[in-house]
């Protein structure tokens, strides 16, 4: 028998979520193994380069970084009950929810955890300090998580523009969501049908590790989305390899406002991205790989606006839809065609992408 795989993650984190539920899915045989601190130091750092998990280790020795890359190369290895559909309309849903829940909930995931600090702090430092110390005493996990956690909880406000400012707007959108993702879930299991797809699997990293776990926004879910709720438990322990994907590569009707959500509050900053992007690589032209920040830009949410990075990976992943839908067969495209006007998103999905963008050996760089 073969050795299994080896996650390198965290109940805490929010990544980790997104992996460890595919795995569990796929049937996949892994181990988890707890990122503490000695696991940083001794091999996550010197195998990708820089203290970030989820890591995977392959029985063939491989250490698979970011939670896309990472499903990427498992799929090909584990055909059995895709998680991409093979359907026009519904892989290209599928990979801009997976884009939404990626890359703009963990806005909302960061403002609960950390905002609500008198319901969810005990809970937060006992995660940290089992990261540092897991062979310590109970009692003092709180104590040792204590300067990480804050140090941790101190960055995100300013990284993804959500301060005090946007406090208010963070909460009308995430209530929204919640409202609109739990009236599609009380009439189907998962996003397109009775089987998860990569879209459901990119909303379980935030939905479950800061959202349902954290005491306070767990309330919150229980008691505002309960279908919400029980799709996390779902995702977290799935009949493995079973469902399907709903037939005639039907969208549903709940399904249409998350749709013009994800259009209306993110593909805005994601378009202003890849203008970014090119005027920094025009600039840099001599640059091999792109740092995680270049600058700052604008975005509006919920009516209100403040500044937030802007990061280049965050255009990688916006390649995904984007290119899909534009390589698409002229009938493909028409079919699809009547949905992006419904929700708003046709002029986002006929975005020029002016450089596009690649991840190799666990960094984002131009595509030569």
């Amino acid at each position: 028998m073969s050795r299994p795989y080896v996650l390198y993650g965290a109940e805490v984190s929010l990544y980790s979520g997104k992996v460890r539920a595919y795995l569990r899915y796929k049937d996949i045989p892994f181990e988890e193994r707890l990122a503490t601190l000695a696991v940083y130091r001794e091999i996550i750092v010197p195998k990708i380069g820089r203290p970030i998990i989820p890591v995977v280790l392959t029985p063939q020795g491989e250490y698979l970084q970011d939670t896309t890359v990472i499903i990427d190369a498992l799929e090909p290895r584990f055909p059995d009950h895709p998680v991409y559909p093979d359907t026009p309309a519904q892989r290209l849903v599928a990979l801009l929810l997976e884009l939404y829940g990626d890359e703009w909930l963990v806005m909302p995931a960061m403002h609960y955890r950390w905002q609500y600090k008198r319901q969810n702090l005990g809970t937060i430092l006992r995660a940290f300090g089992d990261l540092l110390r897991p062979q310590s005493p109970a009692w003092l996990k709180p104590i040792i998580g204590l300067l990480p956690a804050f140090k941790f909880g101190g960055m995100y406000q300013h990284y993804f523009g959500i301060g005090k400012p946007m406090h208010a707007a963070v909460e009308r959108s995430y209530e929204g969501f919640l409202d609109e993702l739990d009236a599609h879930l009380a009439v189907h299991d998962f996003l397109l049908g009775s089987r998860p797809s990569i879209g459901d699997f990119g909303f379980i990293g935030p939905l479950y590790a800061h959202l349902y776990r954290d005491p306070a926004p767990g309330k919150l879910m229980r008691e505002r989305a309960p279908h919400v709720a029980r799709w996390v438990q779902r995702m977290q322990h799935p009949q493995p390899l079973s469902g399907a994907f709903l037939a005639n590569d039907e969208i549903p009707d709940t399904l249409l406002p998350l749709l013009t959500r994800v259009f209306r509050e993110q593909t805005p900053v994601l378009q202003d991205t890849v203008r970014a992007v090119a005027e920094w690589c025009g600039a840099n032209p001599g640059s091999e790989t792109l740092p995680r920040v270049i600058g700052r830009h604008r975005f509006t949410l919920e009516g209100d606006s403040n500044d937030r990075a802007i990061q280049p990976y965050s255009q990688w992943m916006f390649q995904r839809p984007v290119q899909y839908f534009q390589q698409l067969s002229d009938a493909d495209r028409a079919r699809v065609t009547p949905l992006l006007q419904r929700v708003g998103g046709l002029d986002a999905l006929n975005t020029r992408i002016i450089t596009a963008l690649e991840y190799v050996g666990y960094q984002v760089r131009p595509v030569r």
